[in-house]
């Protein structure tokens, strides 16, 4: 266990795990530890899955990303029939893609034995890995796997470990890719698994160039906030999920065990398509990870030391501006579970559990009980309330309007663009707006257009907002930059968002290199993704 005493600095007593499985292996040791939380499948000490075996128990991450990377490509191409999974480890992929009464055929390629042998300590949770007849386990390397046999798959899942792991990098390559995309029948789909801890996003970004130069389509998802899952292939990857893959028992209960329970759930984790993201990851100037230029396993283990992270490129799901929805407004925005279950495990889940409480704070004629409220949102809520609905006067302006903002960024990202626009409307028509001053009554306005997404209007309102005040909090000219910026990309006036770049961003220290602004910014740039990546380089070098 040494090397995980190296990694974190912590050793277990005895007396907090229990060890169930103790194996050398050809390429390792592996173990199968039980801790209190859960059971844990360790490699040479690091741990690579983890389920608790009690189903009333609360999933960890990696148990909702290994079911999600069977259930998401079910849900986008039901049609799906035989399908490769790249390592067992827990086995409980390979058990969810066999859930499914399409699938004909699963091969899963593990290298070390005494990895299929330990999973095995994870049954009966992961049993069609090891029962169903339709499945198959193969001890061999992936590469030479595939090397090997003439078989083509409708759907490939790639889960290796960590980039860092000595070997794995090599997972993630160029010439990887090219080798899965000829074992892929035609309209065939890659799921990528890509942690985000102990990594850095340019390297997401060398890992994403490589798979962009063999598969012209992919979509990305979040199936929690510190893992990627990128569904690739020759076609346009099909969106939205299908709510049908609920009406399959055994995937529904995979899914609902690990708090999954609507298509919602599905929608509120997808990032985007290649056009959408793609210029975040050329901001970067990275070239593709490549067997001959291993960017990926040159600096993984540098940046795993570093404790390096990639989370937020999902923070984009949370930002303050519904920035993904502008700049892809085909996307899907079916309700989140109404119990909001799993917002334990997932941020979004959680903040729009937090956006319906602060809507029906301020409209609704009983106010809800604020049961898990931050307080800083409770004491927004109850200023605006008091300045905006019910006319009391503070004592100083600029109070209940950075109550507002907090608020706007709180509410407007996560709900449909009715529900949020309810409440600035309210206000708007309100008997307290008539003495609110010009420049206050245009916050409500661009507030009210961020809700309806009215990108013309959010372009106008914020690009005038910040022409206009001179003295603003930094929150206050984040938000309007965002706002004025993601509106103009929207209404397709990519040169106007391009002018209120150069005029602002230098103002921006703090966050100006985030991903929110990597995304506007080369979103806005005529000259592709090499030019914005030389502005970045620019930029970092004042």
């Amino acid at each position: 266990m040494r090397p995980c005493v190296f990694r974190h600095g912590e050793l277990a007593a005895s007396r907090d795990a229990r060890i169930l499985f103790n194996k050398d292996g050809k390429t390792a040791t592996v173990h199968l530890v039980k801790y209190p939380e859960a059971t844990s499948l360790r490699t040479n000490g690091k741990s690579d899955g983890s389920i608790n075996l009690d189903r009333d128990g609360v999933r960890g991450t990696d148990e909702i990303t290994m079911v999600l990377s069977a259930a998401l490509p079910l849900a986008l191409k039901p049609e799906l029939k035989s399908a490769a999974v790249i390592g067992i480890g827990t086995g409980l992929t390979t058990h969810t893609l066999l859930q499914s009464l399409g699938i004909e055929r699963v091969d899963t390629v593990e290298i070390e034995a005494a990895m299929a042998e330990a999973s095995r300590g994870f049954m009966p949770r992961n049993s069609g890995a090891f029962a169903d007849p339709r499945g198959s386990i193969v001890i061999d390397d992936a590469k030479t796997f595939f090397a090997a046999h003439d078989r083509r798959y409708d759907l490939i899942v790639s889960e290796p470990s960590n980039p860092w792991v000595s070997g794995v990098s090599s997972l993630f390559t160029r010439e990887f890719y090219r080798r899965i995309r000829t074992h892929l029948e035609p309209g065939g789909l890659l799921a990528q698994w890509f942690q985000l801890y102990e990594i850095d996003a340019s390297l997401v970004a060398t890992v994403m160039r490589a798979l962009g130069e063999v598969f012209p389509h992919y979509a990305v998802f979040a199936p929690s906030d510190h893992d990627l899952l990128i569904v690739a292939g020759e076609r346009v990857v099909p969106m939205p999920p299908l709510a049908r893959v609920f009406e399959q028992p055994g995937v529904a209960k995979e899914l609902w065990t690990v708090h999954v329970l609507t298509a919602g759930d599905l929608d509120a984790r997808y990032l985007g398509s290649r056009a959408t993201l793609e210029p975040l990851f050329a901001s970067y100037g990275m070239p593709a990870n490549s067997d001959y230029a291993p960017v990926l396993d040159l600096n993984a283990a540098r940046h795993r030391f570093m404790e390096k992270s990639a989370a937020d490129v999902v923070a984009l799901l949370n930002a303050e501006v519904p920035l993904l929805e502008l700049l892809e407004p085909s996307r899907s925005r079916r309700p989140i579970n109404p119990l909001f279950d799993g917002a334990y495990a997932f941020e979004r889940v959680e903040n729009t559990r937090l956006a319906w409480y602060a809507r029906n704070f301020l409209v609704s004629p009983r106010a809800p009980q604020p049961e898990a409220v931050p307080t800083p949102l409770q004491k927004d809520l109850e200023l605006i309330k008091l300045r905006l609905l019910e006319c009391r006067t503070p004592r100083e302006h600029d109070v209940w309007l950075h109550s507002a903002l907090r608020v706007a960024a709180a509410m407007n990202p996560y709900l449909a663009p009715d529900d949020a626009a309810a409440v600035w409307r309210e206000i708007a028509a309100g008997r307290c707006f008539v003495s609110l001053q010009e420049f206050q009554r245009r916050w409500i306005a661009l507030f009210g257009a961020v809700a309806l997404r009215d990108a013309a209007r959010m372009g106008e309102l914020g690009a005038s907002l910040l022409a206009t005040q001179t003295e603003l909090r930094s929150e206050a000219r984040e938000y309007l930059l965002m706002a004025a910026m993601a509106g103009s990309i929207a209404a397709r006036k990519k040169a106007r968002a391009l002018e209120l770049w150069s005029e602002h961003a230098a103002q921006l220290s703090r966050v100006a290199s985030s991903p929110a602004f990597r995304l506007l910014r080369c979103h806005a740039e005529p000259a592709g993704g090499e030019a914005c990546a030389a502005a970045f380089r620019t930029y970092a070098e004042r």
